[in-house]
């Protein structure tokens, strides 16, 4: 009976291990569900979306939606994404760029205004005009005639002064001719001043003006000393599509610009305009060479019709002493005043203009291509009174 039952016992127990090695199995073969993953969808590329909308447009029959096509599509890509380019660039004008001439003269202005004509404040305008550069001899002139106005007219309130003050700024300016001349086949254009007044960037922002306008035109690198300035102004010459002259480092500039001169004639161009080495105006070995120059450059077929004197405005009444200099050396025949819209000194125009009588022609009121500008008297007295 105990061996009947020992084998009982033993059968129960290999059905219990293998229903359990069973049920572990079938557990062991069940995956469990992987999480559902959203299909991954790419934008199409920008080629295939315009094909895509175009096909769109293609399908719609323009007869039964002609307001959806012609109106709501054509019109708002037309209102919505063609700009005029007057619209987003303003042009600046003299009173937008001279903001610290007028300062300089707008306080003391102000302070005359409403008051008495009296000797004190005859005192006053006269060191308002000295301090903006306007010089000495030309202040001393305009003021001495406002003053005689004053009299004949029995002007008693410094409002009236100062309103025959500006009419006064006015004279002195003038009506100077502005125009650059272009005398010459090829005519001849040569930039002059001393070192870092912006002598090369003039020349590629003229350069630019005279391509746009039709005029063939050739950059002659005269820098000869600088490098840099001959690959400044060969980077300009590609821009404006224009001609490029150069030599080696340290040749003879009057070669140089002469070479270019031929250049110019063999191509039947309108200009050469000359970049010449900056130079102190106070040596005189320098102010030789530049006259040296000048003369090679007109042994050939052109003719120097300008020769543009380059002045920082921000150098003020230094700024006269160089213009004086240049004048003597290669008979400067007008001024270019770069950065008149950082400087305080804005005075040094009518300084150079009445005491030289050499015209300012050029000036720059910005580091933008469009801000070399024409010098215009009206604008400019304006601008200081505003």
């Amino acid at each position: 009976m105990s061996t009947l039952v020992l084998i009982l016992i033993i059968l129960a127990a290999l059905l219990v291990i293998g229903g359990a090695a069973f049920v572990l199995r079938g557990r062991r073969s069940v995956e469990l569900p992987q999480p559902t993953r959203t299909p991954e969808v790419k934008a199409p590329p920008a080629e295939e979306a315009a094909d895509t909308a175009e096909a769109v447009l293609d399908d719609v029959d323009v007869d039964e939606a002609p307001e959806l096509v012609e109106d709501d599509l054509v019109e708002d890509i037309v209102e919505d994404e063609v700009i005029e380019e007057e619209e987003l660039v303003e042009k600046a004008t003299f009173r937008d760029r001279l903001s610290k001439a007028r300062e300089g003269l707008a306080g003391a202005l102000g302070g005359l205004r409403g008051r008495k004509v009296d000797e004190e404040a005859w005192e006053e305008l006269e060191e308002a005009l000295i301090l903006a550069d306007v010089g000495v001899p030309t202040t001393m002139r305009m003021l001495e005639r406002v003053r005689e106005r004053c009299k004949e007219d029995k002007i008693t309130d410094f409002d009236g002064a100062l309103t025959l003050l500006r009419e006064e700024m006015e004279t002195e300016l003038g009506d100077s001719d502005i125009s650059l001349a272009i005398d010459g086949e090829p005519a001849v254009w040569m930039f002059v001043g001393v070192n870092g007044v912006g002598k090369t960037t003039t020349i590629g922002k003229l350069a630019k003006r005279e391509t746009d306008s039709g005029r063939d035109v050739v950059l002659a690198a005269g820098d000869t000393f600088r490098a840099a300035a001959a690959e400044q102004l060969e980077t300009w010459a590609n821009r404006c599509d224009a001609g490029f002259i150069r030599g080696s480092e340290g040749a003879d500039p009057g070669s140089v610009i002469f070479d270019a001169v031929e250049h110019a004639a063999a191509r039947n161009a309108d200009l050469v305009l000359a970049d010449t080495a900056g130079r102190l105006h106070n040596k005189a070995n320098l102010m030789e060479e530049l006259s040296k120059v000048r003369r090679v450059a007109e042994k050939g077929a052109g003719k120097v019709s300008e020769v543009l004197l380059v002045i920082d405005a921000t150098t003020g009444q230094n700024g006269m002493n160089q213009a004086k200099q240049f004048t003597e050396s290669v008979d400067v025949t007008g001024i270019v005043l770069t950065k008149l819209d950082g400087s305080a000194k804005g005075g040094i125009v009518l300084a150079i203009q009445s005491e030289l009588g050499i015209p300012v022609k050029l000036v720059g009121l910005g580091e933008g291509i469009e801000d070399l500008v024409e010098f215009d008297a009206g604008e400019f007295v304006d601008a200081l009174f505003a």
